[in-house]
């Protein structure tokens, strides 16, 4: 993203990591807040004496950013959430059995990584099975037979 000094005339150019944090994206939005409130003043300084911005059209500007500041803490907490709720999820995949969409592989689950997009499940075997649509996940089947046989006395 590409943030303009309207005071210098210089341009910055900065990038956003998709594991951004909350406290990260909280600071970011103050740092677009701040940046706002500079433009704001640049383009009170640079108006029009003969024609000034109207108090309430400054007002309304102020209004929309706050929105937009509110909304990125509001994406910010919900990724938060989400990851949380991705751990607890992949905590309860362990111990249970998993079979790939293309049935080719399967076992018991051992662990399970968490990437922020997928989750991917190593069984005891050792082999990889990313967690997604088509892949089946359940008690591990407690299956016994019966090796008594009844003889004849």
């Amino acid at each position: 993203m590409a943030v303009v000094d309207p005071t210098t005339s210089a341009t910055s150019t900065t990038s956003n990591s998709s594991s951004s944090s909350a406290s990260s994206a909280s600071a970011s939005a103050s740092l677009d807040y701040d940046s706002f409130l500079k433009l704001l003043i640049a383009q009170m300084q640079n108006q029009d004496p003969t024609d000034p911005m109207d108090a309430s059209e400054q007002v309304a500007q102020l209004a929309t950013f706050s929105q937009v500041e509110q909304t990125i803490q509001v994406n910010s907490n919900l990724e938060t959430l989400i990851t949380g709720n991705a751990l607890t999820n992949a905590s309860n995949y362990i111990g249970q059995t998993i079979t790939s969409a293309d049935e080719k592989l399967s076992g018991v689950i051992a662990s399970v990584r968490v990437y922020s997009d997928t989750m991917v499940a190593t069984t005891t075997d050792g082999d990889e099975i990313p967690i997604v649509v088509g892949v089946r996940v359940g008690e591990v089947s407690t299956t016994t037979t019966d090796t008594d046989t009844d003889s004849a006395t």
